[in-house]
């Protein structure tokens, strides 16, 4: 099936304008929804809104959105209001800078699109496209759309290019803000975990050796529900003998890999000591 464009864009580094097509890159099947019935006869319910104050059932008509400035202090806005706020869609993905694709670290991507050329954009895109793969660098710029401004990147993908939806530097927090006690690591401890490691590497991801077995059992229960069948639980797992020791567990997991997942080769590079 053929991928439908969700919008479309200019991508700008200095004088050169790349009219592209934006695509979405994925789609989340993960979340499995439940709707709230009414217990007696079935029917749906619908979602209410209260006031806080008195009680009373308020109508759409009667709202208004307001910014919590002090607890419990608010200012309104009207919808014009609301609007103006918002942040101009212009089409145009201003590319400011080039950086190596290294420098860019995973904790600030958020979303993916695809790009695709836009009429009369081909020959400038191409171009793009194989620039940054000749040079291993990404564009970073901004992307005004949907009354807000991202953070972009822009990065070769397979003779194509990928637009990655960045976070800001004050929407990450540091590691530094997580209690990690000090502790000492030992080197016959640390060994023993490099031939664990070593014994499960590959060199290539395969996301299609991986599936969500959970929505896959949930699908699997629902259709006996929709049939009449009852649900049955799933078997617990016994559960597993607690390792104290940190040696212990580390010689344990070696002792219990698959005999197919040691090749050879690894477990000669694994035994050097």
């Amino acid at each position: 099936m053929a991928a439908h464009s969700i919008g479309s864009a200019t991508v700008s580094f200095g004088l050169v304008s790349v009219p592209v097509q934006l695509f979405a890159a994925g789609e989340s099947k993960a979340a499995i929804s439940f709707n709230w019935l009414h217990k007696k006869d079935g029917s749906r319910l619908k979602q209410q809104y209260v006031c806080s104050k008195d009680g009373e059932k308020v109508e759409r008509a009667d709202m208004i959105k307001g910014y919590e400035f002090q607890k419990g202090q608010y200012v309104t806005f009207t919808p014009d209001e609301l609007k103006a706020l918002e942040e101009r869609a212009t089409g145009a993905i201003d590319i400011t800078e080039f950086l190596p694709a290294e420098q860019v670290d995973r904790i600030y991507l958020d979303r993916t699109y695809f790009l695709g050329p836009d009429k009369g954009g081909e020959r400038s895109y191409k171009l793009l496209a194989e620039a940054l793969k000749k040079t291993n660098r990404v564009a970073i710029g901004q992307y005004a759309a949907r009354g807000k401004q991202y953070l972009i990147m822009v990065r070769p993908l397979e003779g194509g290019l990928a637009m990655e939806q960045l976070r800001y530097a004050d929407e990450i927090r540091k590691i530094s803000e997580v209690p990690i006690p000090k502790s000492e690591v030992k080197k016959p401890e640390l060994d023993l975990a490099i031939k664990i490691i070593e014994q499960g590497s590959t060199e290539e991801f395969q996301p299609a050796k991986y599936k969500d077995n959970v929505r896959d059992r949930m699908m699997e229960q629902i259709e006996r529900k929709v049939e009449g069948k009852q649900i049955t639980e799933e078997p617990e797992e016994a559960p597993k003998a607690k390792v104290l020791d940190l040696m212990q567990a580390l010689k344990q997991s070696l002792e219990s890999a698959p005999a197919e997942e040691k090749p050879a080769k690894r477990r000669k590079v694994a035994g050097k000591r």
